[in-house]
């Protein structure tokens, strides 16, 4: 071990770092995971907050989905919004 390698460590060489991303894609790609993602109920918790800064929304009236179109993974979010002038 030299001591350059000592003092600055040894950094994992990039091609290795790929192949593991890579595998872990594949991995995914293969589960085929069908089942709703875990982050779907947080996200919508979020988003009602957010826009209720702005507007004032009924938590129902924010939809979140997530489907799965050929090769793709698409993420739906559906916001009804009052009609102007409408207060809740």
């Amino acid at each position: 071990m030299s001591l350059f390698s000592l003092i600055f460590g040894n950094k994992p060489k990039t091609a290795t770092i790929a192949k593991e991303r890579l595998q872990l894609i594949i991995a995914h790609e293969r589960s085929g995971q069908n089942s709703k993602p875990d982050f779907l109920p947080a996200l919508q918790r979020e988003l009602v907050a957010v826009i209720s800064k702005y507007v004032s929304v009924n938590p129902d009236d924010i939809k979140v989905s997530l489907e799965k179109q050929g090769n793709f993974e698409v993420l739906e979010v559906n916001i009804v919004l009052p009609e102007p002038g409408i207060t809740r």
